[in-house]
């Protein structure tokens, strides 16, 4: 990679703020757009989902713990032949910490298709303390992980769907998938700070260099 032109520091200073005009136009535009998201209208989820989890079997409703809001990671699981989805845990490596979402009266949860059993192993592996749960045996994952203007077949990871709770009734608002989620990864957004930034523009597939946090 070749790398940028050196310049003096007032050259610099001048090209950083010129870039922060830009930058500032961007975070305007951003919180337009998060505005118009959270007027989207919202659609009852009628389905009375079981998953399964460390306290047995529970709701979807059950998944809120009793906050207004919930945001739900689809994690691929176990792909055959390939193992367990390295873009899937990369995003969940990047999850923040829950109490943050709990002041927002927010709870963030991980659903997986794959047993339970198999689940909590490889939480375990990894080391998480984000909330997992299965909806193996339900219709949930594929009823929700659904395709958005991608090519048919395309597999739509990372995934995240936001539900909203009224007394015991669930509302589905918004679901977003592939590049549709790398604002809420946290090592993208600093890698996109650095002259290198991704270093994935060889790359066919932009997400091969994932890897397992214990397998780099």
């Amino acid at each position: 990679m070749t790398l940028p032109r050196t310049a003096s520091r007032a050259d610099w200073l001048e090209a950083r703020k010129s870039l922060l005009v830009k930058e500032k136009e961007l975070t305007r535009a951003r919180d337009a757009l998060s505005a118009e998201r959270r007027r989207l209208p919202v659609v009852e989820v009628s389905p009375d989902y079981a998953f399964q989890g460390p306290a047995g079997s529970v709701r979807l409703v059950d998944l809120f713990d009793g906050r207004r809001q919930l945001i739900l990671y689809h994690f691929m699981g176990a792909i055959p032949g390939y193992g367990w989805c390295p873009v899937c845990s990369f995003w969940i490596d990047n999850v923040g910490h829950p109490a943050h979402f709990h002041a927002r009266d927010t709870t963030f949860v991980v659903d997986c298709p794959e047993p339970w059993s198999d689940v909590e192993a490889f939480v375990a592996r990894m080391g998480w303390t984000v909330p997992f749960v299965s909806s193996h045996g339900t219709s949930f994952y594929e009823d929700f992980h659904v395709e958005l203007g991608g090519a048919p077949g395309e597999v739509d990871a990372p995934g995240v769907s936001v539900f909203l709770r009224e007394g015991d009734a669930v509302f589905h608002s918004y679901s977003t998938y592939r590049r549709g989620s790398d604002h809420l990864n946290g090592t993208y957004a600093y890698l996109d700070l650095t002259p290198l930034g991704r270093q994935e523009d060889h790359l066919e597939d932009k997400m091969d260099w994932m890897r397992l946090h214990d397998e780099y």
